[in-house]
């Protein structure tokens, strides 16, 4: 059993002046080959509380994860390492089945989505990163967890394809997910609707939306705390109606819409960690440190991702949620556009 006694990761001091760290500093590097913990006694307690992981069993539960892929789906083409199956475990509180089908769901979502996940690396994404479109809060919230803030008035529907956005956000996930902090204290969302129009807003569509709501629900290894939506316009109801009903209710109870008031902002996110832009005392926002991470990581996304097909020869189970969606015209989802739009057009 590895010891619980191993070097905590380093984390930003919120008494100090919250001057923006420099990108190799404030963000921690990839986890070793070989697993050893890097969790706090506090967060040790955490995840043994929340997520019901007993440090004794830790390994014990990753080899019992790493014998049910061995046998179910021999062929599947995934790692195998403790430190990628315990995101999995972590994100389904140590069931079995369920860190299984989150797996497996994980996989198939790349051949679901192929304009999103072929060749996917940061390079390809340049675009969005330089337009501002994302990036992540180079402090933590008290709680622990990293910040994700999206500026989808950034992007034009005549600017590049909306899977771009997709992809870089995909990404950055990809790179949150690596620190154990992450994997238990979860991330939050903010997300800035200022300049969204009904362009945008009738981007990407019932069938895109729901896949968008699918990858980030059940075949991704993250626990979304909380999704802060500031400075929504009038026709946010339209796009909200648009993702509501694919999202879990447990999710939707997580989305908080602020409007243009700071002080509710503040009240879920404190101003000490927020740049100036949203009342914060975190200097400006820097659209250019975490993309300069990404963009550093290039050669760790191309071994993950630029490799032959993970499900070539294997057989999922019914229950797989991407089965049967690459077929078929999508009339219903058609339909429920059409509506959508409808009302989009009545709120702006």
């Amino acid at each position: 059993m590895m010891s619980e006694e191993s070097e905590p990761m380093r984390h930003v001091d919120l008494g100090s002046p919250l001057e923006p760290p420099a990108s190799d500093q404030w963000f921690p590097s990839p986890p070793p080959p070989i697993y050893s913990c890097t969790l706090t006694p506090e967060l040790v307690a955490k995840a043994l509380e929340e997520l019901q992981e007993k440090p004794e069993w830790r390994l014990r539960d990753v080899q019992a994860l790493r014998d049910m892929v061995l046998k179910e789906q021999p062929n599947l083409r995934t790692r195998l390492d403790d430190a990628f199956l315990l995101r999995f475990l972590r994100a389904r509180k140590f069931d079995y089945d369920r860190a299984m089908q989150l797996l497996l769901n994980y996989h198939s979502s790349r051949r679901a989505w192929p304009e999103v996940f072929h060749d996917l690396k940061p390079s390809t994404v340049k675009h969005v990163l330089d337009l501002g479109f994302l990036t992540v809060l180079p402090h933590p919230d008290p709680d622990g967890r990293y910040i994700l803030c999206l500026r989808p008035g950034k992007w034009k529907a005549n600017d590049y394809p909306f899977e771009d956005n997709i992809r870089a956000i995909y990404l950055t996930l990809e790179k949150l997910i690596q620190p154990e902090d992450t994997q238990v204290n979860g991330i939050v969302i903010l997300a800035d609707y200022t300049g969204v129009g009904l362009s945008q807003a009738s981007n990407p569509g019932p069938f895109l939306a729901k896949k968008v709501v699918s990858i980030l629900q059940d075949s991704f290894p993250i626990r979304i705390k909380a999704v802060n939506i500031i400075n929504e316009p009038r026709i946010f109801k339209g796009i909200f109606a648009l993702i509501k009903p694919f999202l879990k209710e447990k999710m939707a109870e997580r989305y908080i819409l602020h409007g243009s008031d700071m002080r509710s902002l503040h009240s879920h996110i404190p101003q000490s960690v927020l740049p100036a832009e949203y009342g914060g005392v975190a200097g400006h926002l820097d659209m250019t440190a975490w993309s300069k991470i990404l963009l550093d990581s290039e050669e760790e996304f191309v071994v993950e991702f630029c490799q032959p097909d993970p499900l070539e020869g294997v057989v999922l189970p019914d229950s797989m949620m991407f089965e049967g969606e690459q077929t078929g015209s999508g009339g219903q989802d058609d339909d429920s556009f059409r509506g959508l739009r409808s009302q989009l057009y009545y709120c702006y």
